[in-house]
């Protein structure tokens, strides 16, 4: 199938039409409008710095519900000490920078550029875009970001300075989602690390069915108490 070429109006393909490797378009913006249209289609933003942008809805896709988190024993103990102090939307963009400067283990380099790093930052300023931060003694050892519309939440990436920093984030995110109603957790793409967690993959099909549910319920934009 072709990649399809984005105009400077808000209209994407329909996700079905994705290459097998789930890039569906080229080109475009990173404006605000653009980027919470593509993610009410179940379509999001990934490339390279030296890439034009390049536009993502794969099949399958994998996602975390609430209710399937898996904590192992040992986070268990770590959260019930109190290493951490949980925090949100406090340190949205420093989490952003240090998971751009996070190792990858395919030795890749960063998708979060300067320009996500501006279009994400202006989604947490209006209120979509949100972060849960890890702290110690003071210092931010671990945290993760995403985007919130509906009852989904679409994660975008996690870094971790210290052992079980990151997912103490996650831990806690699930909880305050469990009690505030949200349906799903978004991982995009799939890692067994995530899977570990009790991520799992569902078909695009699936996917589009679920997230049609989620969006129906109330969206409430700003930061998160």
């Amino acid at each position: 199938m072709p990649v399809f070429a984005l105009s400077e109006d808000l209209l994407f393909p329909p996700p079905e039409l994705a290459e097998d490797d789930g890039l569906l378009a080229i080109g475009g913006d990173l404006s605000r409008e653009r980027i919470l249209k593509a993610y009410t289609m179940g379509i999001f933003p990934w490339y390279m710095e030296e890439h034009p942008i390049l536009w993502w809805s794969p099949d399958p896709r994998l996602v975390l519900f609430p209710d399937e988190f898996i904590i192992s024993r040992s986070m268990r103990q770590t959260i019930n000490r109190n290493i951490f102090d949980i925090t949100l939307d406090r340190a949205f963009v420093d989490v952003m920078k240090n998971c751009a400067n996070a190792k990858r283990k395919d030795g890749n380099g960063t998708w979060i550029n300067d320009d996500m790093l501006e279009a994400y930052t202006g989604l947490y300023e209006a209120g979509y875009a949100h972060s849960v931060e890890s702290w110690s003694n003071g210092q931010l050892v671990g945290g993760l970001y995403g985007v919130a519309l509906g009852g989904a939440f679409f994660g975008e990436s996690m870094f971790a300075l210290r052992p079980n920093a990151s997912k103490a984030a996650l831990a806690a995110l699930v909880k305050m989602l469990i009690e505030w109603g949200f349906m799903f957790i978004d991982c995009q793409v799939v890692t067994q690390h995530l899977k570990s967690l009790g991520a799992r993959e569902i078909s695009r099909r699936d996917f589009k069915v679920l997230l049609e549910r989620a969006l129906k319920l109330p969206v409430q934009p700003g930061k998160w108490p």
